[in-house]
């Protein structure tokens, strides 16, 4: 397998898999199963033919009836008549044989005349060229052997022999007329549909009316048209014949046209009351209500289904977005909040066993579990939630074992996505509530769309009460989702020490007792720890870091200097600097502490472990260059190992960048004139120093994401120290004041 596909990186990440981390993935799976069990397993009736229905029952599926489909498709196949097809060749055929017969006499005609030329001597000696009479037995030899030929056996039946020699008896010109007249009539006869034998006498009597009123010149006695008349009769056959394929197409088209008798999910076969007859028992046992072999199959999709769920659960938490040493407990965590919300649903579905309650799945406050996950863990991974709730609810709310209820589904999975979209625009703990009201608004939206699409009638007075009901509903879907994210929030965050947005946001509040000792016992570093938020904020943004943990983080990075304040040159205020009188040694010592000593009072008022990581890993084993070289001036023996930061270098990408906007920040800070060329010089000089000081190298960052960084560090520096103009009041003030 190649080592840089995607594919082999997902395997590499899977062999880490933990087996508390499968212990939880079980879990969710039975609690999915064990919960939707009841709602796959196929519903079987001991009812016999005569008994009576004690409940109206509907068939819990779409089926088609064979039995009753094919039934019809006979009945529609035995309807077709028999398909009769014209043969137009037929008249063709019969004309040319009336040709054969006629051109087999002329030709024997014209034999008979040169074998009866005989040479004799007349009174002069001469030679003359006689005829002799060749026997009629002869020439009738001679045309036989012809029609023998060329005639089928039945047509030579049918001749009669003296037609024939009054046809050798006539000259060529009577053969003509008599030839052109009898070929007129057969194909006008032939024109017509013969299948009958009464077809076939009507197509002769018309053949030989036509025939009688033909003239042939010598033939006063007509007998030479009478012979016409017989050869004709001979040659008028049927020429419309049964098809058999044909008639098989025709009754397959019929079958094919009948559209299959369907039984549809819902549809009410037998009232309730009504005796089961033999036809009734039928629609049953073919709706699935009388089947006693119980199939697995129900049970087999769904757990295929959950599987798939489950797996792309397992690629969200073992991706890049989870960190790892807090894995297990976003996993924990998932557990219950997928849990209970997974529990809630189904506690109402119970109360569609009630009349008029079929659609109480609509206050099902299901976007508090997509909320809760937005909040705790990330939105990817709400929005995959939002899609497993909607999967879960159309099973669960689902009218009939082993149906799907789309239209819920559908309104779940929107409510809990809406729900999602809100809160990524409005991240205070104060605007849940007003996500709640925001789902509310979707879910009327999806309430009204969703009865307008089944055709729904809202002027009728039931259409009215429906759509009432359902709309008061749907809004306590959503104020009910609100209320319990807002209950549920501060036990998770407490329970699981959980870094959410709101808990971010309450940190960053300036009346925080930290923020506030920072304030009063270190203005200087309070303003640079704001300096550095605004540029960790950017940057973080810019690759798609965690922007607001940086801000946070920034505020409290160097809380460590509060222990002592004056040793730190932002907090001397113009005042004389006490590293002047130390040796160097101890002034690395007092520098190097506020990094351990910041995470130490960090942890001692209980704040996250992200903040605590990023305070003690912001200078990351970096040196401290100017004690090291006041060291080195006074003993060149000194080891550059002594006057590095203890660490631990960054382990994150927000740990990086707040570490490097300190560095940045006060190198830009003592600057006399920032201009936009000195500062891009230093952003580039100091991240370069900290590549080759491989600072960067225990945390996920690229030098792709390290040039965003750059030049968001430069924009946001750009923005701070922008020149300003010096407006005219403010110059004559200065020529006053002088």
């Amino acid at each position: 397998m190649r080592r840089n596909t995607p594919f082999y990186t997902y395997i590499k990440r899977l062999k880490k898999f933990r087996f508390y981390h499968i212990i939880v993935y079980a879990l969710l799976g039975l609690i999915m199963f064990a919960l939707m069990y009841s709602n796959v397993t196929p519903e079987n009736l001991q009812l016999s033919i005569g008994d009576k229905a004690d409940r109206n029952l509907r068939a819990p599926q779409f089926t088609i009836d064979t039995e009753k489909t094919e039934e019809k498709r006979n009945e529609a196949a035995g309807a077709v008549e028999h398909v009769y097809v014209l043969d137009e060749e037929k008249a063709v055929q019969q004309v040319e044989r009336i040709h054969i017969i006629i051109d087999s006499v002329e030709t024997t005609k014209q034999e008979v005349a040169k074998l009866g030329e005989q040479e004799v001597l007349n009174e002069e000696g001469e030679i003359e060229i006689q005829q002799v009479d060749i026997p009629l037995e002869e020439q009738m030899a001679i045309l036989q052997e012809k029609l023998t030929s060329k005639l089928p056996s039945d047509w030579r039946r049918d001749i009669q022999e003296e037609d024939l020699i009054t046809l050798l008896n006539a000259d060529f010109n009577q053969l003509s007329v008599l030839r052109n007249a009898t070929i007129t009539a057969v194909h006008n006869a032939m024109q017509q549909e013969i299948l009958t034998v009464a077809d076939r006498d009507d197509a002769r009597k018309s053949f030989e009316t036509e025939m009688r009123i033909t003239s042939i010149p010598g033939d006063s006695e007509n007998t030479i048209r009478n012979v016409g008349i017989n050869i004709g009769k001979i040659a008028i056959i049927p020429n419309k014949f049964y098809d058999s394929k044909a008639t098989q197409d025709e009754r397959q088209a019929a079958k094919d046209a009948v559209e299959p008798v369907e039984i549809a999910t819902g549809q009410l076969l037998v009232k309730e009351g009504e005796t089961i007859t033999r036809e009734l028992h039928r629609q049953l046992e073919v709706a699935g209500l009388l089947n006693t072999n119980k199939s697995i199959f129900s049970y087999v999709g769904l757990a295929l289904l959950i599987a798939i769920m489950l797996a792309s659960l397992v690629y969200l938490f073992n991706g890049k977005e989870i960190s790892s040493h807090n894995k297990n407990s976003y996993l924990t965590m998932y557990l219950i909040i997928f849990t209970i919300t997974l529990l809630i649903m189904k506690v109402i579905s119970l109360f569609q066993q009630f009349e008029n309650a079929a659609q109480i799945g609509f206050i099902a406050p299901v976007a508090m579990g997509a909320m809760l996950t937005k909040m705790l863990i990330n939105e990817r991974t709400a929005v995959i939630t939002s899609i497993i709730f909607g999967i879960c609810g159309s099973i669960i709310y689902n009218e009939f074992p082993g149906t799907l209820n789309y239209s819920l589904g559908i309104y779940l999975l929107v409510s809990s996505v809406a729900g999602v979209l809100f809160l990524s625009q409005h991240n205070r703990r104060s605007t849940i509530l007003q996500a709640g009201m925001f789902i509310s608004l979707i879910n009327v939206g999806m309430i009204i769309s969703l009865l307008a699409i089944k055709n729904t009638n809202f002027f009728m007075m039931n259409g009215l009460l429906n759509l009432g009901t359902n709309i008061t509903m749907a809004v306590g879907s959503g104020v009910v989702a609100a209320v319990l994210t807002i209950g549920l929030l501060p036990f998770f965050e407490a329970g699981f020490g959980m870094l959410s947005t709101m808990k971010l946001l309450e940190l960053s509040n300036p009346n925080h007792p930290l923020l506030r000792k920072i304030l009063m016992e270190t203005p200087g570093t309070y303003h640079h720890s704001v300096m550095v938020a605004n540029l960790a904020e950017s940057a973080c943004e810019a690759v798609g870091a965690n922007g607001l943990l940086a801000r946070v983080a920034s505020y409290y990075h160097d809380i460590g200097k509060t222990k002592r304040p004056n040793y730190f040159i932002e907090n001397q205020m113009g005042r004389e600097n006490p590293h002047d009188k130390l040796p160097p040694q101890t002034s690395k010592n007092i520098i190097v502490a506020h990094a351990t000593d910041g995470a130490e009072i960090l942890r001692q008022h209980n704040m996250p472990k992200e903040i605590i990581d990023i305070a003690a890993e912001h200078h990351g084993t970096s040196l401290l260059k100017f004690f090291y070289h006041k060291a080195k001036e006074q003993n060149s023996e000194v080891e550059e190992q002594e006057y590095r930061y203890p660490g631990p270098k960054a382990q994150s990408k927000e740990a990086a960048i707040v570490g490097t906007a300190d560095s940045i920040e006060a190198a830009v800070r003592s600057l006399n004139n920032p201009t936009p060329e000195r500062i891009e010089t230093i952003v580039k000089a100091i991240i370069k120093d900290r590549i080759q000081d491989e600072q960067y190298s225990e945390c996920d960052i690229t030098f792709k994401e390290l040039e965003l960084i750059s030049q968001s560090f430069c924009e946001t520096l750009q923005g701070i120290f922008h020149s300003r103009i010096e407006y005219p009041e403010a110059a004559n003030k200065k020529v006053e004041g002088k």
